[in-house]
This record gives C-alpha cells, structure tokens and sequence, in this order.
C-alpha cells in the first residue's frame, strides 16, 4: 500500500483544515500533512501519491509574497517543480475559491497546480463535476470537469464534508 503525502499552501487556514481532516479521513495511509513552504521537491518525490491543496486569492493569484502574505508558498514553490521527473507518481488536487466573489477566477489556483505536475509527468487523477457550482470561468476546468475537488467555504459550505468524502472515496485506489 502507498503512502500518501500530503501538502499545501496557506495563509489563512482553511486549506490547512481540509488538509488535516483529509488526513484524519485517510488514517495510516497519510502522514501528516505539511505546509509546502516547508517542503522541497525532494519530499514531494518521497512518495507515490500526493494530495496537493491550494487556495485561489483574489484575481486567480496563487498564495505566495506577491499576494501579499508573509510566507512564500505555492507561488514560490512552484518553479522549482519545473524539471523534476514526477512520472510515476500519482497526484490528486484540491482548492478553494469563492465562486460569488471572483466567479471569474473560481479555484484557479488549481489550474496552475495540475499544469505544473501534469508538465512534470505526474499522473492527475481526481477530477470533479462541475455540476452545483455557479461561477463565469476557472483556470482549472478541463471539458466540463474540475482538475480536482472544488471547495467553496464562503458560499456553499454545506457541501463541502459531502463533497470531500466522495471524492477521497473516488481516488482512493490510487493508494490501495
């Protein structure tokens, strides 16, 4: 069985709180979840499956200086995965964005985060309907399917348990 690892990126906590109760859902199979601003490639490369969280700020911006936090974060962290060999590896994504707020930038964060392991050979699996959200445009659509789970605290968070559930349950192979 695989041991999964799991990462992400934050300034205010939620994303952290989805990556904490992720791990708790999974129990032994996770370690426990890590800030990717204190992670290099080389830990992510430690395992076969990762669960890689992020929020979207504002504009489509991913956490990170530029957006105006105290600590580096995916922003940063993401050059760096530019010419690591993730093949092989297996990576599921999750986000959060406010689709009311910025209906035109809803989770984007996610679509930088699958473009960047998908270019580095890294297997995406995960993907989401669409169906229930309301938004205008998301960098991290693919047909008429999310490139990972899509969270709305802000809006629908009433949904969330529910879709966190079904989702580890549909990518839960990946590490049986």
């Amino acid at each position: 069985m695989a041991k999964v690892g799991i990462f992400f990126g934050t300034d205010t906590g939620n994303t952290r709180k989805f990556a904490k109760q992720i791990s708790s859902k999974l129990g032994d199979v996770a370690d426990k979840p890590v800030n990717i601003n204190k992670a290099s490639v080389d830990d992510l490369l430690a395992y076969d499956v990762l669960i890689l969280g992020s929020p979207t700020y504002g504009e489509g911006e991913l956490p990170g200086m530029s957006a105006g936090h105290d600590n580096e974060s995916w922003e940063e962290f993401l050059p760096t995965v530019t010419g690591a060999d993730f093949s092989g590896k297996t990576v599921a994504l999750y986000g959060l964005g406010d689709q009311e707020g910025y209906p035109g930038h809803f989770v984007d964060a996610l679509g930088f985060l699958y473009d960047a392991f998908a270019d580095a050979g890294a297997n995406i699996v995960g993907f989401t309907s669409t169906e229930g959200y309301e938004f205008k445009k998301s960098k991290a659509l693919m047909g008429d399917q999310f490139v990972g789970l899509a969270l709305d605290e802000d809006n629908q968070k009433e949904l969330s348990e529910g879709r966190l559930t079904a989702w580890l349950d549909s990518i839960s192979s990946a590490w049986a």
